[in-house]
Order: structure tokens, then sequence, then C-alpha cells
């Protein structure tokens, strides 16, 4: 099931980038910090009581300014709005309420989503500064200081209240969900139509011309799929979209929906910083995924060519060090035929169960050829391993005491394991826990 969106939104300087920034560096709050991946502030991973969930932060909302830069931060903040399942709203505590609160309040009641009123910067046992508050109309003012970290653990209850029950699973389709990710004007658009064979999708070379996320069912080889073509908002007369951040929102609300995703890069930018960023993102999800390298056709090529790229993608992805590469041309249609049978693969390899006999067999052997290394006087011991969960393939390692895997011998026991199985295209995860009794 897709993790809810939280968007944290409200005026300028009323704190929004401190809470995000202290949400994402609290270890009861971040999920995972894989080494490699660039990351910014758009959005953290957070989990809190076991629920999972996704925050996307957005700039200071001044919705009666005229100033250019204004209205792009306004655009931002409405694209978040219209993915997020509960939206923070932050005021100022300390400034009390403002004329531009009312404005940012009136929007957002429109939008018939949950908002949780927050009110920053009550740094002491007086509450008295929330009470005005309560005219905005939107429920009960929640006090917290972002920067003392008073408050946060009663926010995040109140958050975690609109999600879904934890053990609500609705049934699931039969078809497979593809997310199309991707910088603007890689050509995403191209790629679904092809796949599709029809023109379902508009295709420009004006990066951001899909206004919104489309999702289109079909059917291949008896096989059915819901394609999600997924790009930038369109550039608007004398604003200056801000291209970077609506390619990570768009692709966080698309992944969030995928088994697989397709992640499609320019061959003739190579990879780019951003193109990093948002297989990051996918690395993160968990979800498996295949780098269409697009546009092939314009590349000059010798015997070299295909070898000299896949090492510059090794370089830049070592963090995913499982990726698939396809290079294509969805102008030409070169190779579009085997999109959907390696998207078919590397979803099946993530779908895989091992046998725990088996799995304790490769784990056995791979301990022989490499015991684990002591740690202060005492050396790990592995009793058994067993596959929990598939889509993302995770395996439990029962040891005598988890502090002493070291990340460097559970990339050995990843390594081992991929050379054993075929996990090809997607993110696996071990975790060590100490066995019942130890």
């Amino acid at each position: 099931m897709a993790k809810p969106l939280v968007a944290v939104v409200g005026r300028p300087n009323v704190g929004k980038s401190t809470f995000f920034n202290k949400m994402a560096g609290r270890r009861v709050s971040i999920v995972d910090n894989m080494p490699g991946v660039t990351r910014d502030r758009v959005y953290a991973d957070a989990e809190w009581c076991g629920y999972g969930f996704t925050m996307i932060d957005t700039g200071g909302i001044e919705l009666k300014s005229e100033d250019q830069m204004w209205r792009h931060i306004k655009k931002q903040a409405e694209l978040a709005i219209d993915i997020a399942d509960v939206i923070l709203f932050f005021v100022d505590g300390r400034q009390g309420i403002t004329s531009g609160d009312y404005d940012v309040a009136n929007f957002l009641r429109k939008t018939n989503k949950p908002v949780i009123l927050v009110v920053n910067k009550v740094d002491g046992a007086d509450n008295s500064p929330i009470y005005d508050f309560w005219e905005l109309n939107l429920g009960e003012p929640i006090p917290i200081s972002a920067e003392l970290s008073l408050g946060l653990g009663d926010l995040l209850d109140e958050v975690v209240k609109y999600f879904p029950e934890k053990n609500d699973d609705k049934e699931d389709s039969d078809a497979i969900k593809i997310a199309v990710v991707g910088k603007p004007n890689s050509g995403k658009s191209s790629l679904v139509n092809r796949i599709l064979g029809f023109d379902r999708v508009i295709v420009s070379n004006i990066a951001g011309t899909t206004r919104d996320a489309i999702d289109t069912p079909f059917e291949c080889d008896g096989q059915k799929y819901i394609l999600i073509d997924t790009a930038g908002i369109r550039k608007k007369a004398k604003v200056e979209e801000d291209v970077e951040y609506y390619s990570v929102v768009r692709s966080i609300n698309a992944i969030r929906q995928a088994d697989i995703v397709l992640i499609v890069i320019d061959s003739k930018e190579m990879i780019s910083e951003q193109d990093v960023k948002i297989c990051g993102l996918v690395h993160e999800a968990g979800r498996p995924s295949l780098i269409i390298m697009n546009k092939w056709d314009l590349i000059e090529k010798d015997g070299n060519t295909i070898n000299e790229f896949n090492k510059k993608l090794a370089e830049e992805l070592k963090f995913m060090d499982y990726f698939k590469p396809l290079y294509i041309s969805a102008l030409t249609g070169q190779r579009v035929n085997q999109v959907l049978t390696a998207a078919n693969t590397a979803y099946e390899n993530a779908s895989k169960h091992i046998p725990t006999g088996v799995l304790n067999d490769v784990i056995g052997d791979a301990v022989s050829v490499n015991p684990p290394p002591t740690f202060n006087g005492r050396r790990l011991k592995i009793y058994y391993a067993t596959q929990a969960q598939t889509n993302q393939p995770t395996f439990v390692i029962f040891v005598n005491d988890p502090k002493l895997m070291h990340f460097s011998y559970k990339r050995y026991l990843e390594n081992q394991i991929r050379k054993a199985f075929d996990f090809s295209g997607t993110p696996i995860k071990i975790l060590a826990r100490e066995k019942a009794g130890e």
C-alpha cells in the first residue's frame, strides 16, 4: 500500500523548514539514509508509531502577492497540496494571527482534505497564544516548538489518525502498475505513446507539457497493466517554474503508486544530478526499476559506446548497482518492444520468494568462505535466515547481537544472495535481529 503524503504549508517564516529539517534529522523519524543518494529537502520519508509516510516541503505562501517568485512558490504549494493526503498548516504563535493566515486558511478549506493547524514557536507551558487561532475555523490548534522539539509527538499522533489502518489491506488489482518518471523533456510521454500504440498523451519538446499524472489501463499478451505517465507543470507566462521541484514531487506521487518504475533518462545528456536524485527516490521507496536510456538514435556510436555509458551509469548509481539499463529510442521505436519484457522480469524478481532451507545454505556457505570479523573482542554469530517479505525482498538474519553486524558484512551477504538468486532490477533489504533467548 502506498505511503501517505503529508504536505507542510504556511506563510513565510513560520518555522516550516525548522520542523521539516528537525523531522528529517530525528533518529525516530528518518527511515533510511543510504550513502551515495543525493538528498534535498523537498521530501523526507518518515515513520511514527509504525506508520510510514512521506513529508513534502513547500515554500512560504503569499497568496495575494503579484511578485513572480511568490506566484511560483504558490504554484509549488498547490502541487504539493493537490497530491497530499494530510496537510499541516503552520502558523506563528509568537506573531499571532495575521491576514495572510486567514487567506491561507480559506484556500485550504476549499481542498476538502484533512488540515491540521500547527501553532509553532509556543515554547513554554502557557498555551494562551493558541486560542486566537480557533478563528481560522480549522479545528483545534496544536501547539509545538519545532526549534525545541516540544509537542512533536502529539502532532504526529494527530497526523497518523488520518492514515488507513496498518492492517487495512485493500484487494490488489491483477494489473501491474508501471510508473514512468524522469526529468521533463526526457521523452516520457513519447515512450508512453509508443508502448500504448497511440497518442494517449500530448507530446511536446517544451519541458513540462503534461499537466497531471495520467493513468492508462491496457493489456499486452494477456497481462493487464496500468501505465502512469507523469511530468512537470506546464510553464505559465511570466512565471519561471522550478523544473527540479516539480519533477521530484511528481516522481514521489507516481512512485508511491507503482509496482515497477521506468526511469527515463535523455542519453544526449548522459545522466545528470537530477536523474540521480530521481533514481534515489525509486531506490529508497524499495521499488523495482528499469533505467531507460532514451533518444539512443541521437548518439554517435562506435563499438565501445554502450560500455562507456554502462560504466558512467555504474559510477553515478553505486547505491543501486542492481540497476538494469535499456537503450531505446521512443521516437523511432528502437527496442521499445523490449521495455515491457524487461519490466516484467524486474517485477518478477522483486516478487521472488526464496525457500528458507535454500537461503540458509547460501548464507552458510558465505559465512564459511568469509567468517564475520570480530568487534571489540566479540564475533558476530549467524544462526539462520528467512525471507520476511517480497516487493521489496526483505531478509531477516537472526544473530547473537545485531550491533555486531557491520554494514560492510551486511553488504557482503547481500552480494552473496544476489550471486545465488537473480534479484537484478530490484533493491533488497537485510535486517539483523537478535535470536530469541540469546
